[in-house]
C-alpha cells in the first residue's frame, strides 16, 4: 500500500511537471493540455508502476 501511494505522488509531479516543461501548446493534446490531466495522469501511472514493487499479503 505505502509503495502505492509514494508512486501516486511521484507520478503526480511528475505529471505536473512535464506540464510545465513540454506541455501542449495547441490546447489539442488531451492529456497534457491542462494541468489537471497531465497531473492525474502521472499520478495514475505512478500508481500503477509502483504497485509492482507491492508483495502480497498473508491472510
Amino acid at each position: 500500500m505505502i509503495f502505492t501511494v509514494i508512486g501516486l505522488v511521484i507520478g503526480g509531479f511528475a505529471g505536473y511537471f512535464y506540464y510545465v516543461e513540454i506541455g501542449c501548446i495547441s490546447g489539442s493534446c488531451p492529456i497534457t493540455s491542462k494541468p489537471v490531466n497531465s497531473t492525474l495522469y502521472g499520478a495514475f501511472i505512478g500508481g500503477l508502476l509502483f504497485n509492482m514493487f507491492e508483495r502480497p499479503t498473508k491472510k
